[in-house]
């Protein structure tokens, strides 16, 4: 018997999230849950049945999330959630499509998704609450710190070492050996040769909303 996940942020991302829960043996999608005038809509069939106004009643409810809200020019919103859903001491399942391949000695955090075709090679490690998007690599011993997200078709070679919060964009290319300091914004289609400073190693602050 499948168990049921509720899916945090209805947009594109989210989308692309369903068609990889859809795929795994282990969890049934009961609802989504987004901005308040959004409520009684459905993402690809499945009903939007809470806002950010319900949260609290939500969290009795079920004990399985997926944070389903993309990261592009800020983690912000990714982490609080995350964090809300930690210290309520609700699962938040890794959840990897069937058509990934992750090498049996990798290893992944709570709360982080891996999409169609992207490759975890062996003695990687990615952190909690990250996105390994579609066609991603993350080569072997690199490593992923929490709250990242390695967009589509983006290249992690050997042994680099990337810090918390870091957007890596589509088609960039990490050379192997170097580090990316925490909050970093990699853009797209980049070569990175060198190690990239930290944009900030404290977090933001957050506020109580959602989305």
């Amino acid at each position: 018997m499948k168990t049921e996940i509720i899916l945090i942020g209805g947009g594109g991302h989210c989308k692309s999230c369903i068609d990889v829960v859809e795929l795994t043996e282990n969890y049934r999608i009961a609802g989504i849950i987004d901005l308040p005038e959004k409520v009684g809509e459905k993402v690809l069939g499945y009903p939007i049945i809470a806002s950010d106004a319900d949260f609290s009643e939500i969290l009795k409810q079920y004990s399985s999330f997926l944070i389903t809200i993309g990261q592009i020019e800020s983690p912000q919103k990714r982490i609080s959630l995350f964090k809300r859903l930690r210290q309520a001491k609700r699962h938040l399942p890794v959840i990897v499509s069937p058509l990934a391949y992750v090498s049996k000695h990798a290893r992944i955090g709570d709360g982080t998704v891996v999409m169609h075709s992207a490759v975890i090679n062996a003695d990687a490690v990615v952190g909690e609450n990250c996105i390994i998007n579609s066609k991603a690599l993350v080569e072997h011993d690199a490593v992923i710190g929490d709250h990242c997200h390695i967009a589509t078709s983006a290249i992690v070679n050997g042994n680099v070492l990337i810090d918390e919060g870091c957007f890596v964009g589509s088609g960039a290319v990490c050379r192997n050996n170097i580090k990316i300091g925490a909050f970093s914004f990699i853009c797209s289609n980049v070569t990175v040769a060198n190690d990239v400073r930290a944009f900030s190693r404290k977090e933001p602050e957050y506020g109580s909303e959602l989305f």
